[in-house]
This record gives structure tokens, sequence and C-alpha cells, in this order.
């Protein structure tokens, strides 16, 4: 399992990275000047960090209450993912809207096209940093 100090690394190397890549391509695509779209991302990263630790501890606690566990099967994970980024869909997209200027619906499309960068940035860059910082099991299990 990883140390805390592990998982804070982890945490801002995700978002620092993330921040790197996200902010001028989303300036590219949606023309939009990249001290604005710069904002948004950190803007986003901030509420979305904040959202997740609430979220997961009510999920939690309505499974801990109606389930008498948390231990999720496929289904549950499932609803537990598509309604996290529904709660963080609601959230961002009048934030959006308003600091950019747009309708509610081109803020729609960007926080889609946003949710979607990070579902794949988040495969790759996990990928990668289990990669770089393997678990002292993971080695063992290599040479085994």
């Amino acid at each position: 399992m990883r140390t805390t100090r592990d998982r804070i690394r982890h945490a801002i190397s995700f978002e620092i990275i993330g921040l790197a890549i996200f902010t001028p391509l989303a300036s590219f695509v949606f023309g939009i000047p990249v001290e604005h779209i710069g904002v948004v991302g950190i803007v986003s990263a901030t509420l979305a960090t904040g959202w997740n630790y609430l979220y997961n501890l009510g999920f939690d606690h309505l499974m801990q209450t109606y389930r008498g566990g948390t231990q999720k099967t496929m289904a549950l994970r499932v609803a537990h993912a598509v309604l996290f980024e529904l709660g963080l869909l609601i959230v961002l997209m009048p934030f959006i809207a308003w600091y950019l200027g747009v309708s509610l619906m081109q803020a729609l499309v960007m926080d889609i096209s946003f949710a979607l960068f990070y579902l794949v940035y988040a495969f790759f860059f996990n990928l990668a940093y289990d990669r770089i910082f393997p678990l002292p099991e993971w080695q063992e299990e290599a040479k085994a």
C-alpha cells in the first residue's frame, strides 16, 4: 500500500502535470485565452478535490447505512463513478459559463470535454506513475 507521502506526491504531480497539459490544449481547442482557461482549470481542480472528499464520505455513509458495509459491486462502482461526474458537472458548468461568459450549452460541451480529457489523462498518468514509483511488493512479484 502507498504511504501518505507517496499519495501526496501522486496528487500534487497529477494536478500540476494535468494542468500543464490541459491549459494550453483547452485554450487552443476552444479559442479562449490561456489565462482564462488556467483559472477554470485551477478552480475546477480545487472544486473536484473538495467534491471528491465530500462525495466519497457521503457515499460511504449511505452504503454503511443501507448495505451494512462499503464493499462495492461492479454495478455500484459504475453508479459511484457516474454520480460523481454528474455532481461535478452540476457544480462546474455554471461556474464555467459565468467565468468564460459562454452559454450553459457551451459550458456543458466544455465540461464534458474536460472530463473526457481527465479520464484519459488519469489512465495514462497512473500507468506511468506505477511504473516510475512501483511498490516494493510489485518488484518482488516481478522477480518471482
